[in-house]
């Protein structure tokens, strides 16, 4: 393998169209209340995409020197663990995405808030370096928060509640036609996301003293923390809907759901973690199926 398919794996595009399902579902309320940006969404995603990318780096690298990433290890090979990239060449990956993400955030800022709304672009940018330091910290550190159980915490705050709430502000400078819903709901489903992970490594994490909640709540009640997270993220976007929908088509995001149940089958009936691991392309193409068919119904 080339050092360019070494990145690219490392960079781990499966992740990526959880990763800007927020932003496309705060687009689509935007788009609702007629604030919709076109500059501000392709700045938005790539913005996203860098701090995913960014945070996948960080991943490889921290559990690779921590030994994490090991022969009892479950999904696809990490880059530092195959020794297809080196430490060293890792953090040089981490330090160039993490400066051009936050270039990126910054124009995302100006273009926003313009040169005039000195504050709101102090606080914007400041969350950046939030996101930033929160995408490395997740596994590198002796204090990594993902060692510790509240890596379902720092999900569903940054997917959630500052990916949608936070790019909804950026289009419109105001909270509100109920974006508290969506914002959890897409916080709901990348942490279902993080537990499935969490779910199938459960075994091999423990061995290492990886904390994840997944290993502190145990295999039964695991279980029923991921059904109560899609369960809790159906109420949260039904809710919406009823709310704001003024026609059925803005009903139509709420099909993702049917694979979301039938995830929730599967893992409360599963008995072999390794097995987790298709679904969890399912929940996450399934969290991107929601905010496009979102996007999609308000243009009907």
């Amino acid at each position: 393998m080339t050092k360019v398919r070494a990145w690219i794996a490392a960079a781990r595009l499966r992740t990526l169209p959880l990763s800007i399902s927020g932003i496309i579902t705060a687009a689509a309320v935007a788009h609702a209340t007629n604030s919709f940006s076109l500059s501000i969404f392709v700045l938005a995603l790539a913005t996203t995409l860098g701090f995913q990318v960014l945070s996948n780096f960080a991943n490889d690298y921290g559990d690779g020197v921590k030994g994490t990433d090991n022969a009892d290890r479950v999904g696809p090979a990490r880059a530092m663990q195959s020794g297809l990239l080196t430490a060293k060449e890792l953090k040089a990956g981490m330090v160039v995405t993490a400066v051009f993400t936050l270039l990126l955030a910054s124009l995302l800022i100006f273009i926003a808030f313009g040169s005039d709304n000195f504050l709101l672009s102090l606080v914007f940018f400041n969350l950046g370096i939030a996101a930033i330091i929160a995408a490395i910290t997740y596994t590198v550190g002796k204090r990594a928060y993902g060692y510790r159980a509240l890596g379902d915490v720092f999900v569903f705050v940054f997917f959630g509640m500052v990916g949608v709430m936070g790019c909804y502000f950026l289009f419109t400078q105001e909270l509100s036609h109920f974006i508290l819903l969506p914002a959890i709901t897409i916080g709901l489903l990348s942490t279902a996301v993080l537990n499935l992970n969490n779910m199938r490594d459960r075994l091999a994490d423990a061995k290492v003293s990886k904390n994840t909640l997944a290993v502190v709540l145990g295999e039964k009640k695991a279980k029923s923390y991921h059904t109560l997270l899609i369960l809790g993220a159906f109420v949260s976007s039904g809710a919406y809907f009823y709310l704001t929908a003024e026609n059925y088509w803005e009903f139509l995001p709420l099909v993702a759901f049917i694979p979301l149940f039938s995830n929730v089958f599967i893992v409360l009936t599963n008995e072999a973690p390794a097995m987790l691991d298709p679904e969890l392309k399912k929940v996450a193409l399934s969290t991107f199926l929601f905010s496009a068919l979102f996007f999609a119904s308000q243009f009907f």
